[in-house]
């Protein structure tokens, strides 16, 4: 792979300054810091549901076999329809204002979740909420994008879904917990008061985010950032385009449907979210529920954890190995095995429970492909240093992905279809196939832009050298215009 050898210094031989690596672990403390807490009540949140729902709301509100993928549908269609907005909005409105507005958003709206009576009002509270929650995710990959360099991204934007992994798990204890403890005080069901606590304790994350996060380096104004700092963040990255903020309709429509990197990474999200479905449609928690005869509620809700456990670590581990040392295309390969190990154990009728758990947690792994998928992507787009451009594709990609939950659960994993999902688990193999393929599609999208990038020049800059930089000196012309401007502003 000719671009993972051309790279290879970029990610290994790299040195930095001191002023530079503490500008880097300041950036870690508050962005790093605030994204993870936001993915962590995030996740809470989307697990807390699946929480509930085995734990009395299906009974509460009296919901069918396949009432449960039908608001999950719900949720992801309105989580579809928000990501372009949000990739849009931010180009306009300061993403440390808007970000936490949502999180204020969906923490209130995690709160009505608490008062629905019926399956309609449920379905409508988490349509709202998939259209406030979409901001997140790719928000979150957008600002790291905009602030660390590319032997930066895979470990950061790792940490940052493992976040989201910690946020699921501690979702199962913390239904228990509540189940224990609260059901029944004040007259309201443990899962009503596991939303209660739930938005209530999300708030001061959106208070922490308005205060303190720091926008993009050449808007930010944040006071615990130095002019210095400020400078040297944009100095340390590709150059920006003139017209990199640009959102005209035409201007941005234009240079979108004239990039390939939309079209492909697009599908690359979308095959990579089809290769975690075992995970997201919590298969696990579904097949304990079924034989809750043979476990306790305790067991249903704290089982599925270590599902969570070995995504946390998988995913960890395949960002070091990837930021160490610039390749990807192992790690997807490595996933796609991995998941076609599961997916052929689970296609056995009637396996044992040890093999069902030994290849639910397994399945784990596929979380593998979030450094692999939205990292690669977001150094592939870094490149051509048009924000609006990076921002709205990143959201696409997301869309496209999230798109697939709108009718993927319900058709291959309906709740109705426990103990044994026969169809996702063929369709699941079928897909491991596709991964791959997508895996060197995307790596021959890399090497085409790593090789135009280095070699054309951005609005007249000078060609970037052999490690994907744009020339030193040029960039920092760029840049240092730009944030003369923004401090002239």
């Amino acid at each position: 792979m000719a671009t993972e050898k051309q790279a290879k210094p970029l990610f290994s031989k790299e040195v930095k300054s001191a002023e530079e690596k503490w500008l880097v672990r300041k950036l870690d403390f508050v962005i790093l810091t605030y994204c993870c807490i936001s993915s962590f009540f995030n996740y809470l949140d989307r697990a807390a549901f699946a929480n509930a729902y085995v734990a009395g709301l299906r009974e509460d509100l009296q919901l069918g076999g396949r009432d449960y993928n039908v608001v999950l549908s719900l949720f992801t269609a309105g989580s579809v329809l928000g990501q372009l907005p949000h990739g849009v909005v931010i180009q306009r409105v300061p993403p440390r204002i808007w970000l936490p507005s949502m999180v204020l958003v969906w923490a209130g709206l995690t709160m009505c979740t608490a008062v629905c009576r019926t399956y309609a009002q449920l379905g409508a509270v988490r349509f709202l909420q998939g259209l406030a929650e979409a901001s997140t995710y790719c928000g979150t990959i957008y600002i790291i994008g905009s602030w660390y360099k590319p032997c930066e991204i895979a470990k950061r934007t790792a940490i940052f879904t493992a976040s989201g992994q910690a946020g699921s798990m501690f979702a199962g204890l913390m239904m228990t917990a509540v189940h224990r403890g609260m059901a029944g005080y004040g007259g309201l069901a443990g899962w009503q008061w596991l939303f209660i606590i739930n938005g209530i304790i999300t708030c001061p994350v959106a208070i922490g985010g308005l205060l303190y996060f720091p926008d993009t380096p050449e808007l930010t104004r944040a006071k615990w950032l130095s002019k210095v700092e400020r400078q040297m963040a944009l100095e340390r990255l590709p150059p920006k385009r003139a017209d990199g903020h640009d959102i005209g309709f035409k201007s941005l429509l234009k240079r979108t449907f004239k990039s390939p990197a939309l079209y492909i990474l697009c599908a690359f999200a979308v095959i990579c979210g089809a290769l975690e479905a075992f995970v997201v449609q919590n298969l696990f928690l579904l097949w304990l529920k079924y034989y809750s005869n043979h476990f306790t509620q305790s067991q249903i809700n704290t089982y599925p954890l270590g599902v969570q456990a070995v995504g946390i670590v998988s995913n960890f581990l395949a960002a070091v190995h990837i930021d160490a040392t610039g390749k990807r295309v192992p790690m997807g390969i490595l996933a796609c095995m991995l998941q076609l190990v599961s997916a052929i154990i689970l296609l056995v009728p009637s396996i044992s429970f040890p093999w069902t758990f030994f290849a639910q947690y397994l399945a784990g792994t596929s979380y593998m492909v979030n450094p692999v998928s939205y990292g690669w992507a977001n150094i592939i787009l870094q490149r051509g240093g048009d924000d609006a451009l990076r921002s709205v594709t990143l959201y696409a990609m997301n869309a496209a992905s999230t798109c697939l939950y709108t009718f993927w659960g319900i058709v291959l994993y309906p709740a109705s279809d426990a103990p044994y999902w026969r169809n996702g688990y063929i369709t699941m193999i079928v897909v491991v196939f596709a991964t791959l393929v997508m895996v060197w599609v995307v790596n021959r999208l890399d090497e085409w832009t790593l090789a135009k990038h280095s070699e054309m020049p951005i609005h007249g800059q000078p060609a970037a050298d052999e490690d994907g930089r744009a020339g030193d000196q040029s960039g920092q012309k760029e840049n240092k215009v730009m944030s003369v401007t923004n401090e002239a502003s």
